[in-house]
């Protein structure tokens, strides 16, 4: 079967999370971005586990779906909203722990996900860290734990579970991070390193990065969106082409081929990178963003206030890599680098994305063609101009052929990819309605 899975999201009882986080508007959500698998994100915290307790059941192996009792909230939410294609929703247990701890000297902040089968082995590995640190105060909890030690009480704890290293590259919290992180991967995880077989890339790198740096070669690379609120699912997520469980999913991951060399994860959906917070080198505080090469003719100092730039994800990258052009194994997923759809629609209609413009046409966009999936990468060019937008199929024909117009985030400032220039913004504006390219009416004078 194929499905799309995003296997790294947050719950509503993690810091700087939206309170609509909680699992019948998750659901919901899926189904509109096109979502068949989701990440329950957070069960180590007690109460979210209990609301996962209460409101899934097991189906397929080490799968969940939706409680009936549950399932009515969910299409009260789907009704109220918008009309999706019945793709099967599913849940996979998850969570992300962030281990600070000191080690050879230095501070270490890494973030992990773990990825477990059943309730029984997410209460045995929350009984194991609640007995080490604060398990109930944040749905992302942060443990005096040594990550190599967390995945030590994993695979005891949880033998068909297995961890995967959180956006590997972000300065602040990650394994290859500027800040805090190391320079290999077995410096982290040491004796037990072989029990790591796959990296999250996170949003500020995409596989070809990664892809220089041949050390990462034996490992399989996902993307998943990290969400702190529902309607972010899926801005990157993993594509599928095997058995519907947990189960085939790991082994999918851990050998995206199988023994007839039939591809088993198809693809990974991207953010392009330089629309994550921390693709290249700068400070917010003073507005300054540089590429790697020139933040290293500056030692990495902040031009304007002669403090130290944050050093970014393309910059460490470039560090470790020991390639000038990236090398993909055999059989390595195909990549698919997107704009969220709201984004897409804002640049359009000139309006934020969070608009009720855009939210209308939004919604009609995913009554048209079933998902937001879809409509990003397989409705044809000629099906969204006819049946919806010559302007909104120009802009996905862009976004699908990587013409897009690129500004880098830094420092925690997010980026901005754009399709069109605005010069071309500028012979759209006012002349028609730019989302169905079709001549605004004038009210007649009475």
């Amino acid at each position: 079967m194929r499905f799309v899975a995003d296997l790294h999201i947050h719950s509503l009882y993690s810091r700087a999370t939206s309170k609509a986080s909680h699992i019948a508007s998750l659901a919901a959500w899926a189904r509109i971005k096109g979502v068949h698998v989701l990440g329950t994100g957070d069960f180590t915290h007690p109460l979210w586990l209990q609301q996962l307790q209460e409101a899934l059941q097991p189906v397929e192996g080490g799968f969940f779906c939706l409680k009936e009792t549950v399932k009515r909230d969910f299409s009260s939410l789907l009704q109220s909203d918008v009309s999706t294609e019945p793709i099967p929703t599913r849940f996979v247990l998850t969570a992300e722990i962030s281990s600070i701890y000191k080690r050879s000297g230095k501070v270490r902040k890494v973030h992990n996900i773990l990825f477990v089968p059943d309730f029984a082995s997410a209460e045995r590995v929350n009984k194991t860290l609640a007995c080490i640190g604060n398990i109930e105060s944040d749905g992302r909890p942060i443990l005096g734990l040594d990550s190599r030690d967390l995945l030590e009480i994993l695979l005891e704890k949880a033998p068909d579970g297995f961890l995967v290293p959180a956006h590997i590259w972000t300065p602040w919290f990650s394994l290859f991070g500027s800040k805090s992180g190391f320079d290999r991967l077995e410096d982290c995880f040491r004796d037990l390193s072989d029990h790591i077989f796959a990296l999250e890339t996170g949003l500020s790198s995409d596989p070809e990065m990664n892809r220089l740096v041949s050390s990462l070669d034996r490992y399989t690379l996902i993307s998943n969106s990290d969400c702190h609120s529902p309607s972010k699912i899926c801005r990157e997520a993993n594509i599928f082409e095997t058995e519907f469980d947990y189960y085939s999913m790991k082994k999918a991951i851990k050998s995206p081929c199988d023994s007839e060399g039939k591809q088993c994860l198809t693809g990974t959906i991207e953010f392009y990178p330089e629309e994550g917070k921390y693709h290249h080198d700068g400070h917010r505080k003073c507005g300054f963003c540089c590429d790697p090469y020139t933040s290293s003719e500056m030692s990495g100092i902040c031009p304007e206030c002669g403090k130290p730039m944050t050093i970014g994800v393309l910059s460490r990258v470039i560090e470790l890599a020991d390639r000038k052009t990236p090398v993909f194994p055999a059989g390595a997923p195909d990549v698919y680098s997107l704009i969220p759809l709201a984004e897409v629609l804002s640049e359009i209609a000139g309006v934020g994305p969070n608009s009720k413009t855009v939210g209308r046409h939004y919604v009609k966009c995913i009554e048209l063609f079933g998902s937001e999936l879809n409509v990003l990468l397989h409705v044809s060019i000629q099906d969204l101009a006819d049946n919806y937008s010559p302007l909104l199929a120009e802009a996905v024909n862009r976004v699908r052929k990587k013409q897009v117009i690129r500004h880098a985030g830094y420092d925690g400032e997010f980026g901005s990819i754009s399709v069109f220039h605005s010069e071309e913004k500028e012979t759209l504006a006012g002349k028609a309605d730019v989302l169905t390219g079709k001549k605004q009416r004038k009210n007649k004078k009475t």
